[in-house]
C-alpha cells in the first residue's frame, strides 16, 4: 500500500509597499471634502446674476384686444408686481424663486398661493429643503407635491421647473450633474492656491554650509551662523562669509504660473458660464461685450421669464384674454443716443407718441405730447390733408 506524499504548501510572502509624503503642507493642497454647488463662488455668482436680473424686471398684466395687446393695471397686477407677499418685496420674492429654480431646488421651485374669498392674499415661496415630489402610482403624468411631508395637488400650487427630467417630464432636474465636476475642480484650484501661498517651503536663497562646523549641528548654532554672516545691519549691505565654508545660491521658487492653475481656472469658469448661460465676463473672464450681454438677455433671461410667466398665467388667471409678461426690454443695453434715435424715427413717422419717447429716456410726460404726429410740420394723423404742399390756392 503506497503512501501519499504530503506536499508542504509554502506560505505566500506578504508584500508590503511603503509610501512617503515629504512635508505636512501636502494636505493643504488636497480637496477631499464634498463641495456643494452653492459653496462654489463662480456657480453662485452666475445664478445670483440671473436671479437679480429677473427680480428687477416689471411684470405686466396684459390683455388681448382686437387692435393688439394692452397693459392692464388693477389689483391683480399690483399683487404680482408690487406686493406678492407681506414679508418680502417683489424683487426678493422673485429672487428666491429663481435661486430655488437654478440652484437650491435642483430645477424645481414651489410657491403656495394663499387665498381668501377667492382673492389672492399672498404667494409664499417654499424653501427647497421642505419640498419633495412623489409620482402617483406608475403614472408618468400625475404626481403630488410634498411640503413638510404633506401632499398637495399641483393644480393648486405654482411649480416652476428648469431642465425637465428625462423620465418624469413634470419634474425639473437642474444642472447639478453637469456642474458637479466643475465645482470640484474650482474648489481644488482654490485649495491649491491657498495651500501654496501659505506654504513655508518657498525659500528664495539657499546657503550651503560645511557640515563639519560645530554650530551646524543645532538649531541655535544655525541661527547663530545666519546672524553672524548672512544678516546685514542695513538694507543693501554686502555679506562677508568665509569662502571655504559657505556657498550662497539664489533659487527661483515654484509659482502658480508654473502650475498653470490660472489657465485651468479660466477654462472651468468659461465652462460654468456656458452651462448656466451667462456671459464669461460676468465671472471675471474677458471684457464686457455689449452684443454678448444683449444676446444673454434675449436667449437666457427671456425664455426663463417666459416659463415663469406661463405658470403664473396658468394657475392665477381665470379669463382667457389675460396673461403675464416680463419687461425684458428694460434689461437690454441701450444707451440714450440709441434710444433717442430709434424712438425719434418712430415719433416722426407717427408710430409712437412724444410721451412714449420721453418715457424711454426717463423724462416726465407732457399733456401736449399724447397725440401721434408725422414728419411734415408734425401734424396730427387726422390732419394729414392740411399739409401746405397739398393745398392749391384757397382750396
Amino acid at each position: 500500500m503506497s503512501r501519499k506524499k504530503k506536499v508542504k504548501q509554502e506560505t505566500p510572502v506578504q508584500k508590503r509597499s511603503v509610501g512617503y509624503v515629504l512635508g505636512t503642507d501636502f494636505d493643504n493642497l488636497c480637496c477631499t471634502e464634498y463641495t456643494s454647488l452653492d459653496r462654489c463662488p463662480e456657480i453662485m455668482t452666475a445664478c445670483r446674476v440671473i436671479a437679480e436680473l429677473i427680480g428687477s424686471m416689471t411684470i405686466y398684466l396684459m390683455s388681448n384686444t382686437a387692435n393688439g395687446d394692452i397693459r392692464i393695471k388693477n389689483e391683480l397686477s399690483r399683487k404680482i408686481d408690487i406686493n406678492p407677499i407681506d414679508t418680502m418685496v417683489r424683487a426678493e420674492w422673485m429672487d428666491a424663486i429663481v435661486m430655488n429654480l437654478l440652484l437650491y431646488g435642483k430645477g424645481n421651485s414651489v410657491v403656495v398661493p394663499h387665498t381668501w374669498d377667492g382673492l389672492i392674499r399672498s404667494l409664499e415661496p417654499i424653501a427647497a429643503s421642505r419640498v419633495s415630489f412623489m409620482p402617483v402610482g406608475n403614472s408618468y403624468r400625475e404626481y403630488r407635491i410634498l411640503i413638510d411631508g404633506r401632499p398637495h395637488d399641483p393644480e393648486n400650487i405654482l411649480h416652476f421647473t428648469h431642465n425637465p427630467d428625462e423620465y418624469y417630464l413634470w419634474k425639473g432636474k437642474g444642472l447639478h450633474i453637469t456642474l458637479r465636476d466643475l465645482a470640484k475642480n474650482l474648489k481644488q484650484a482654490s485649495e491649491t492656491e491657498r495651500g501654496f501661498m501659505e506654504s513655508k517651503w518657498k525659500p528664495s536663497i539657499i546657503v550651503k554650509v560645511d557640515a563639519m562646523i560645530d554650530e551646524f549641528s543645532t538649531p541655535e548654532g544655525r541661527q547663530k551662523i545666519l546672524d553672524d554672516y548672512v544678516k546685514a545691519a542695513s538694507v543693501g549691505e554686502p555679506w562677508l562669509i568665509p569662502g571655504e565654508q559657505f556657498q550662497v545660491e539664489q533659487v527661483r521658487p515654484l509659482s502658480l504660473a508654473d502650475l498653470a492653475i490660472a489657465d485651468t481656472v479660466e477654462m472651468d469658469k468659461r465652462a460654468v458660464a456656458a452651462i448656466i448661460g451667462v456671459p464669461p465676463f460676468m465671472l471675471g473672464v474677458g471684457e464686457y461685450n455689449q452684443k454678448q450681454w444683449n444676446n444673454f438677455i434675449q436667449t437666457k433671461i427671456g425664455p426663463m421669464c417666459q416659463k415663469i410667466a406661463q405658470e403664473l398665467t396658468k394657475k392665477l388667471i381665470v379669463t382667457d384674454k389675460w396673461y403675464f409678461k416680463f419687461n425684458t426690454l428694460s434689461l437690454m443695453d441701450w444707451d440714450v443716443t440709441s434710444i433717442s434715435q430709434v424712438f425719434g424715427v418712430l415719433y416722426d413717422r407717427g408710430i409712437a407718441t412724444g410721451n412714449e419717447v420721453r418715457n424711454r429716456i426717463g423724462l416726465d410726460p407732457k399733456p401736449e405730447l399724447d397725440e401721434l404726429h408725422v414728419l411734415e410740420n408734425y401734424l396730427p394723423i387726422d390732419r394729414l390733408g392740411d399739409q401746405k404742399k397739398l393745398l392749391q390756392g384757397d382750396e
